[in-house]
């Protein structure tokens, strides 16, 4: 049996067109949790801020994360964190002029903030023996993929 190969899809053809993504992904928390959010009681600090931060950083660092993904250059990033009553949701919006999508960078954008959260409040999320049953990251996919034909 061989091997199959491995390689970069070949988008050299392609035309440079506008591109955008959109992905979100939600993460459940204690009410305890949010309410110090809301408060602004977080001792690691600002989490919507670093979340945000974080999720920009990872969507430029895409193709260092997932092998076969192109180094796109991303034009924008926008990270929207909203405080719901079980929890946080993370919609993340990329946009470049490029040959290939930018879902990927979009997802890992949400993931990585969604993750930063939950560093972020694991000291608060943890029960009485270390564990957490309660903190889950859900729902994590891509909601809108746009490509502008000209």
């Amino acid at each position: 049996m061989t091997e199959p190969e491995v390689r970069m899809v070949d988008i050299s053809n392609k035309t440079i067109v506008l591109r955008e993504a959109e992905a979100e992904g939600f993460i459940r928390l204690k009410k305890e949790t949010i309410q110090r959010i809301v408060e602004n009681e977080i001792e690691k600090g600002d989490i919507i801020s670093i979340a945000k931060t974080a999720g920009i950083l990872a969507a430029k660092k895409t193709s260092e994360l997932i092998p076969l993904c192109h180094l796109i250059p991303l034009e924008n990033v926008e990270i929207d964190i909203k405080i719901e009553d079980e929890g946080l949701r993370v919609i993340s919006k990329v946009k470049a002029h490029y040959k290939t999508g930018v879902e990927m960078e979009a997802l890992v954008a949400t993931a990585i903030a969604l993750l930063t959260i939950w560093d972020m409040v694991k000291k608060y999320e943890k029960d009485d023996k270390g564990q957490y049953p309660y903190t889950l990251i859900k729902e994590i996919k891509v909601v809108n993929k746009i490509k502008h034909v000209t």
